[in-house]
């Protein structure tokens, strides 16, 4: 490499190559180990060969439309970093109000608290609630049937160092991958299922290319594993307790007649940061 090109004209070629300017400096700063300020102080440094062979590897990922965030084998989600890869959904903005739910149920109990997050997939939302939710004495279960989510949801609770300690994995089908002695003590059930109709016209090409169809598609119009998770919630979780549910925007009806019928009450929908219906949160009612 010529000791004249540095990280300013390769962040210029980058940009030129990609068409967004931002992509090409996510990617650069990736490559590079340097992020904010430290990248834009490195501007005429000139990269290793090593440095480079990496962000050109990404670029040809990237150029071929596979997700920046699949590239970049991380993302964040509210205050964390996450390892993602092509075995999870990539974690939406959306997503990240779930998590203000929960905590927000949470912020209303006293003692130790038990949270589960089924599906978890990367374990976005259950290590966020992990993580937030300190110094409070808050147990956080992550759950996934897919043996490669869980491993993507270990290597992140790693980084959580020793609040990792907080958190504890299950495999499993929905509720099944549960101890039994946890049935009736959940103060929070947290879900983010698949709920995308099978053949959904609004799908992006981009989603239906790459990311894992068992996380985002249902039967029965993108309700059944909805319907699955609620059907089973009265036994798991606490009365009082409450269930957190993202769902497609065209099912909060449906939704919120489900969880009633299965004794929940204080059924409520609240809108993501696009004003549409994205989440049911409900409290199990006195049996």
């Amino acid at each position: 490499m010529s000791e004249h090109i540095t990280w300013r004209d390769v962040l210029a070629d980058a940009a030129v190559r990609l068409s967004n300017p931002n992509e090409a400096r996510w990617l650069c700063e990736h490559a590079s180990g340097l992020d904010g300020a430290e990248f834009t102080a490195a501007f005429d440094e000139v990269p290793t060969t090593a440095m480079m062979a990496s962000l050109d590897a990404m670029l040809v990922r990237r150029l071929a439309g596979e997700p920046l965030q699949y590239v970049m084998s991380r993302w964040a989600f509210r205050h964390l970093d996450l390892f993602v890869d092509k075995r999870v959904l990539i974690p939406r903005p959306e997503t990240e109000l779930a998590v203000e739910h929960a905590l927000s149920l949470l912020a209303r109990t006293d003692g130790p608290a038990r949270v589960v997050d089924l599906g978890t997939g990367s374990g976005a939302i259950g290590l966020a609630i992990a993580s937030e939710s300190y110094p409070r004495d808050v147990e956080v279960w992550l759950t996934d049937v897919s043996s490669d989510a869980l491993d993507v949801a270990r290597a992140n609770v790693a980084t959580l160092g020793r609040l990792g300690s907080r958190v504890k994995i299950a495999q499993g089908s929905w509720w099944s991958a549960l101890p039994a002695d946890l049935a009736g003590t959940l103060d929070v059930a947290v879900c983010n299922p698949p709920y995308i109709a099978v053949g959904d016209p609004e799908v992006a090409a981009d989603v239906l290319e790459w990311e894992p169809h068992s996380a985002l598609f249902a039967d029965d119009d993108g309700l059944a594993d909805l319907q699955l998770v609620i059907a089973g919630a009265p036994e798991w979780v606490r009365e009082g307790g409450a269930l957190i549910l993202e769902i497609g925007h065209r099912q909060a009806d449906r939704v919120m007649n489900s969880m009633r019928e299965a004794g929940f009450g204080d059924v409520v929908t609240h809108r993501d940061l696009a004003g549409r219906d994205r989440f049911v949160v409900g409290r199990l009612s006195a049996r």
